[in-house]
């Protein structure tokens, strides 16, 4: 769908909290690589319960809106129509508002794990591991679906856990197997790890890095290196990080609010880069 790429044209990220959040520093160097000297993107804290009257704020100045939590699934009601990536997933972190005044949701998680892992040299796996089972971790079993031709292991703390990655398996069409969470040094020996998990939680693991690791996807990205990821290079096994994801993720918000194509990648890339050495 064709969307303005006219003057003053408004964007933003929107959740809560949302003080932390990268996104204004990659889709403003974006603009500012593209030209694009009328565009604003900017960042607002709000929660479920306000985001129906925020949506109700926004005129046709806006192109588009990135969503973290605890947003993703509640804008879908909002929205008329989401993509079918969004779909299998139930979380919508992009909102492109149309020329003809529509709202379509896309979920850009699921194609930016793939191509940070791609641009890493990682098209296809014979097998993979996830630890945890949060939100994150779905995208991560349908970006796997995509380029895992074998069984997936998701290591996790609960039966209720399990039970709820192993119904994302069955959704996403995934041979997924759940073990528990006690078990979780056996994930690293995986040809991919894919950490879902929040800061500190796999930092016990990182003394179960086998002596050749293969690679490691951890999604974090500050504090960064987090202890499994240096570990992990110290043996010399390849690390995809967060900021990977956050920016390949990005790049594909850019090109469907903007109608440009490509995106600055390394522009983008190099301002989050800097961000996070100047935090």
């Amino acid at each position: 769908m064709a969307v303005k790429t006219t003057d003053a044209r408004r964007a933003a990220v929107l959740g809560k909290p949302i003080g932390h959040s990268l996104s204004p520093v990659l889709h403003r160097a974006a603009y500012d690589e593209l030209g694009l000297t009328e565009w604003s993107y900017e960042r607002f804290e709000v929660d479920e319960a306000a985001l129906p009257g925020f949506f109700d704020t926004l005129g046709p100045e806006w192109a588009g809106l990135s969503l973290t939590m605890p947003l993703k699934r509640a804008v879908i009601p909002l929205l008329d129509e989401i993509s079918e990536t969004a779909a299998s997933v139930d979380a919508v972190n992009t909102v492109v508002f149309t020329e003809d005044g529509r709202r379509r949701g896309d979920n850009t998680d699921v194609p930016g794990i793939v191509a940070a892992l791609r641009e890493h040299g990682i098209a296809q796996v014979d097998s993979a591991a996830i630890l945890g089972a949060g939100a994150t971790a779905s995208s991560a079993l349908a970006a796997l679906a995509r380029i895992c031709t074998g069984e997936i292991t998701v290591y996790v703390r609960s039966e209720d856990r399990a039970a709820e990655m192993r119904q994302w398996g069955e959704r996403l069409d995934v041979d997924v197997r759940a073990a528990d969470w006690a078990d979780a040094g056996q994930a690293l020996h995986a040809p991919l790890v894919v950490a879902t998990t929040p800061a500190g939680t796999t930092d016990a693991l990182a003394a179960a890095v086998p002596e050749r690791p293969a690679t490691l996807f951890d999604v974090l990205y500050d504090p960064w290196p987090t202890e499994l990821a240096a570990r992990w290079s110290m043996f010399g096994g390849a690390v995809v990080s967060g900021l990977d994801l956050l920016v390949h993720q990005a790049v594909l918000q850019v090109e469907q609010m903007t109608g440009r194509s490509p995106a600055p990648l390394e522009a983008m890339r190099h301002a989050g880069e800097k961000a996070l050495a100047a935090h």
